[in-house]
Formats: C-alpha cells, sequence, structure tokens
C-alpha cells in the first residue's frame, strides 16, 4: 500500500506575493531594456519604475527574512559551505534529502539572486540616458563612476539572465523528481512522501505587526523613488 503524501505549509503569503510580484516587475525590467519593445507603451520611465517596485519589494524580503516566519527566515536555509558540499554530493549520487525549505544549494541560489538584483535596482538610480531619464541618485557619485556603473548595470542584467536560467532548471530537476515548487509558491503548500530533514514545529505566527512594519518602509522607499521628480 502506498504511503500518503505528508503535506506543509511552508510559504507564507507575504513570501508568495513577494515572489510573483518580483517576478512581474523583472519581466517589465528585462523587456524594456533587452527589446525595443512599443517605445510608447513601455518608456524608459517604465524601466525605471520596475527598478524602484524591485527595490522596494527587495526591502520588504530583508526585513521579512529577519522577523517573518521561519520558514521565511534566512537563517533557516542558509547553509555554511560543509552542509552544502554534503547536500550537492547527495544531489550527484541521487540521494539528496528533502528540505522542507530551500535546500542548500538552492538556499545560495535565492541569496545569488537577490545580490544581483540588488545591485541592479540600485545601480539604476545612479544612471541617466542623458535624454528622457535622469536617476534619483545621479551625479551624487560624479559622471565617471555612474559611466561605470551604466557598465556594470548592464554586465549584471546578463549574469542575472544566468542566474535566472540556472533556478528555473532546478524548479525543472524538482518537477522530474516529484516535487512541484511552483504549485507549491502559489498554495504555499509543500508535499512529501517522508518527513523533511529541516522540518520546523507547527507554532502559531504572530508577525503581522513586522509585516506591516515593513510593508510601509518598503512602500515609502518605493514611493519615494517613483514619485522623485528626475
Amino acid at each position: 500500500m502506498q504511503n500518503e503524501r505528508k503535506q506543509l505549509a511552508v510559504w507564507d503569503v507575504f513570501v508568495r506575493l513577494f515572489h510573483w510580484c518580483l517576478l512581474a516587475a523583472v519581466i517589465i525590467s528585462f523587456y524594456t531594456a533587452k527589446t525595443d519593445g512599443v517605445p510608447f507603451l513601455f518608456p524608459i520611465e517604465a524601466h525605471a519604475q520596475a527598478g524602484y517596485l524591485i527595490i522596494g519589494l527587495l526591502i520588504f524580503r530583508v526585513i521579512w527574512g529577519v522577523s517573518g516566519p521561519v520558514y521565511a527566515r534566512f537563517s533557516t536555509f542558509i547553509y555554511g559551505p560543509t552542509d552544502t558540499a554534503i547536500y550537492a554530493n547527495a544531489l550527484l549520487k541521487r540521494r539528496a534529502p528533502r528540505y522542507a525549505s530551500h535546500n542548500p544549494l538552492g538556499g545560495w541560489m535565492v541569496v545569488l539572486l537577490l545580490l544581483s538584483l540588488s545591485f541592479q535596482a540600485v545601480s539604476g538610480l545612479f544612471l541617466s540616458d542623458d535624454i528622457f531619464f535622469q536617476g534619483p541618485l545621479y551625479g551624487l557619485l560624479g559622471r565617471d563612476i555612474s559611466g561605470e556603473l551604466a557598465s556594470l548595470h548592464s554586465l549584471n542584467s546578463d549574469v542575472l539572465l544566468i542566474l535566472i536560467g540556472i533556478h528555473v532548471a532546478g524548479i525543472i530537476v524538482h518537477a522530474l523528481q516529484g516535487e512541484n515548487l511552483v504549485a507549491a509558491m502559489v498554495t504555499g503548500i509543500k508535499r512529501f512522501n517522508s518527513e523533511p530533514i529541516d522540518i520546523q514545529p507547527a507554532h502559531r505566527t504572530k508577525h503581522r505587526l513586522f509585516a506591516l512594519g515593513a510593508f510601509l518602509v518598503a512602500a515609502g522607499v518605493c514611493g519615494w523613488l517613483w514619485f522623485y521628480p528626475y
């Protein structure tokens, strides 16, 4: 008789909203940067505003990653080099254990994506196209440094595409192994044939005030950037 799959609530609603809003903002950002698009439908302002939204989302995620529920916290899914190497070796041998939160490799992929997105969004604040757009912080570091940041901004966009590609490949690998991460990020529920090794005890979460504070901080920064009179 086949064992019934266990269900575990992992991703809270704020993590899920963050994920899908970030995905939408990144798609808009790449569309306006990597294609000619329709100039009057997606002007440079849309690219900048997508970046401002990304900054607000990242601020929220950092605060939530410290004060949110256990599976939202960075401390839950960021592992040291030894644990990461052990997991990678087990993965190569197709003996990798299941994790409720991100596995060690997945956790570091999250960190890399957040760091790359942070640099991309923040560096854009210092840029100008000398025609239609000037970032809120343009000129603060001087034209020479802004020029260097513009080059790194362009280079990092390619790095982001590579990281996103690896991320998608990881999702496909998990799906082939019977773990639907896309559905889990929609419903917040993960399903397991056996108990994951990082399972945390069930407890009532009281993080609404933290969520409200994180939202207000993120919205305040995002709003200031959005309506900055450049």
